[in-house]
């Protein structure tokens, strides 16, 4: 999801990486460092979460135009961790859930960059997200951690960030228990992206 994604750090890298990097340049999302989370109500007792285990994707950066920043995201449904397995099998097995035979990915293409604060540290980033074969448009707050040269990248350019969003999950067809099991699912994303070459030489090594 908020899968997960990463052109939203692209406007923070036009302003503070400007002088490093060609435009445009295409990032690849590290998975490892990579986590999109989510948390809902149940029942009023507890407030669960359950993450994504598999997410790819790129981000392309023009530093002289931060609102052309593209982003595209894909996350495996069947990659879903409850750290409940009952559950796991119930989000993924249940009509009333997650359509994973029909639709086994959850994808967010970006559509554009807003808001942007003066320090560039901060932004929006505007985007669609498919769930279930069904598309709405969503705002991630956006703030950047670092940018700048990876150690572990043999100082290939490189930037992180945390987002943050809300999502209903009857707005893509997982309506079921609500509101005694709430609607309003809280979205958490931390990213890491290296510029594309030098992740894909990495993992070759």
């Amino acid at each position: 999801m908020r899968s997960a994604l990463a052109g939203l750090f692209t406007a923070a890298l036009l302003a503070t990486a400007a002088p490093a990097l060609a435009a445009p340049t295409e990032y690849t999302l590290d998975p490892g460092h990579t986590q999109v989370r989510f948390s809902w109500n149940h029942f009023g007792f507890s407030v669960p979460e359950a993450n994504f285990n598999d997410i790819s994707g790129t981000v392309t950066a023009d530093p002289d135009n931060p609102t052309d920043a593209r982003v595209n995201v894909t996350i495996q449904v069947d990659s879903i961790d409850t750290h409940v397995p009952a559950l796991n099998d119930h989000l993924l097995n249940k009509p009333e859930f997650f359509k994973a035979k029909e639709h086994p990915t959850i994808t967010f293409k970006s559509t554009g960059v807003r808001n942007v604060a003066k320090d560039k540290r901060s932004f929006e980033l505007v985007g669609d997200l498919t769930v279930n074969g069904i598309t709405k448009q969503v705002v991630l707050d956006t703030t950047v951690n670092k940018v700048g040269n990876h150690p572990m990248y043999d100082g290939a350019p490189a930037a992180g960030f945390n987002a943050t969003t809300t999502l209903k999950r009857s707005d893509f067809g997982m309506d079921a228990y609500v509101p005694a099991v709430s609607d309003e699912l809280d979205v958490r994303i931390t990213v890491e992206a290296v510029e594309a070459d030098a992740f894909a030489k990495k993992q070759e090594g």
